[in-house]
């Protein structure tokens, strides 16, 4: 049988405490009392036995008497209080059933600074985190279909049109189909790509690594892009920064994202510069590329899942949405951190990782 918290802390608390604090009582009156009596005995020669046992029966019934008042108040205050004390917790308990039972929105109040209080504020501190995630999740979830749906509705649309001989066979027909299916390819890839830097943070590889030189790197395999575009490539790096920890590959991915964003929208004859310099929480690195600027509304949400600042653009224009999305979750697994500002002219999105202690 479940029984209640509050008859607990009644029972373990108020009823020992007043019990104890009877006997104790009790105790002295009836040696106080014995003395008394042994000392008149003594003084006047009189026999206290009678008297003795008279006077013991009026204080044993007083004592009784007050005994059983002492209890009925201590009681009902303690009730009062504890009722009080745990009337949060409840409180917490009707919350945490309606988050089990899907409701993120609930929230308990806090009113108090102590440790229930506490309690209360760390409660609706994961609510919020657990709304946030299940926004994310069904956003996620729309997103996705969304992305799927038009190039399979191409396909499908194309499809029956090649079986019922509306389409020819023809070979623009068939290339066609399979930018649609590669469409689908590199949206499958780049989920996986998300699935993989969620669980990063588990699988980190660290060591030594050249930033300078592995930045380099990744600019040189997409120079020819870079140069087919008239983009020009400015580099500023820090020589007492070079090193950072980090896993090398997921360092890369991270960087590779970025070239390849600062790629996509810059425009033609623009530039890119890329430069490293130290900070607070380690080596800062900044990726800045002209262009049009980024609303500002809309730089707190670019690093979000699916999210693009012109919703109109197509995903062949724009990608995705989630190049910037992995590059946070890869950052973040190492203990660092992303950030984004943008002007009338260029755009800077940068990340800092710990640098290396060798």
């Amino acid at each position: 049988m479940k029984r209640p918290l509050l008859w607990k802390l009644l029972t373990v608390t108020t009823l020992p405490a007043i019990a104890v604090f009877i006997a104790l009582v009790w105790l002295a009156i009836d040696q106080l009392a014995a003395d008394y009596f042994m000392a008149l005995m003594d003084k006047y020669m009189v026999s206290p036995t009678e008297t003795h046992r008279m006077f013991l029966t009026a204080i044993h019934r007083y004592l009784l008497g007050a005994s059983l008042v002492a209890l009925l108040v201590s009681c009902l205050l303690s009730y009062l209080m504890i009722r009080r004390v745990l009337r949060p917790l409840a409180s917490v308990t009707r919350a945490s059933r309606q988050i089990a039972a899907g409701n993120f929105t609930v929230r308990v109040e806090t009113s108090s600074g102590d440790e229930v209080g506490e309690l209360g504020g760390a409660f609706n501190r994961m609510a919020d985190s657990l709304e946030k995630l299940e926004r994310l999740r069904k956003t996620m979830v729309s997103d996705v279909a969304h992305e799927l749906r038009t190039p399979l509705t191409n396909l499908r649309g194309y499809m029956e049109g090649l079986a019922d001989g509306v389409i020819p066979p023809e070979k623009s027909t068939f290339e066609m189909l399979q930018a649609e299916i590669l469409r689908l390819v590199h949206l499958v890839e780049d989920l996986g790509q998300l699935a993989r830097a969620d669980a990063a943070q588990a699988f980190l590889n660290r060591q030594p690594l050249d930033l300078r030189k592995e930045i380099e790197g990744m600019i040189a395999l997409y120079r020819p892009n870079l140069e087919a575009k008239g983009i020009g490539v400015r580099t500023r790096f820090a020589d007492e920064v070079r090193t950072v920890a980090a896993d090398r590959d997921k360092v890369l991915q991270a960087v590779r994202n970025l070239v390849e964003n600062a790629c996509k929208y810059t425009p033609p004859g623009g530039f890119l510069e890329v430069a490293t310099e130290r900070s607070p929480g380690g080596v800062r690195t900044v990726f800045s590329n002209s262009g049009p600027a980024i609303p500002t509304a809309d730089l707190p949400y670019i690093f979000e899942r699916f999210y693009r600042a012109d919703p109109s653009r197509s995903r062949a224009a724009g990608g995705a949405g989630i190049g910037l999305a992995i590059v946070k979750e890869l950052i973040e697994a190492h203990g660092g951190s992303v950030g984004a500002s943008s002007d009338n002219d260029s755009t800077q999105i940068w990340f800092i990782l710990p640098e290396s202690g060798g």
